[in-house]
């Protein structure tokens, strides 16, 4: 499968930005999605994850309340929406497909990444 992640930019704190990415090559409806940031000079961290038929999420407890991770299966594409943003999101975005059940929070366990797209928080 392949990923596009887009919609990242420059806002201002406080400000609200939709990240989406939508696949391509395979069945999306089988894996479960989720997001990865990479701050500059950081190393990649879990943000969000979302089940196949979008009954579960798993939130990093600084995105919760913020953050809503959610997926359009018809469209092949899953969305996050950030709002209260805050410098420290500040990070090269990424989307992520996983096959196996859980929902996993390590990069490890996730078959395919997108390119990201990056998300840049003035104060």
């Amino acid at each position: 499968v392949q990923l596009q992640a887009s919609g990242g930019g420059l806002v201002q704190a406080g400000a609200s930005l939709r990240l989406s990415c939508t696949a391509s090559g395979a069945s999306f409806s089988s894996y479960n999605m989720g997001w990865f940031r990479q701050a500059p000079g950081k190393e990649r961290e879990f943000v969000a994850v979302i089940s196949r038929s979008s009954d579960m999420t798993y939130y990093k407890d600084s995105v919760k309340g913020r953050f809503t991770i959610s997926r359009d299966n018809a469209k092949n594409t899953v969305y996050l929406q950030m709002n209260s943003l805050k410098p420290e999101d500040t990070a090269i975005y990424y989307c992520a497909a996983d096959l196996s059940y859980g929902l996993g929070s390590s990069l490890r366990e996730y078959d395919y990444w997108g390119q990201g797209t990056l998300v840049t928080v003035s104060s």
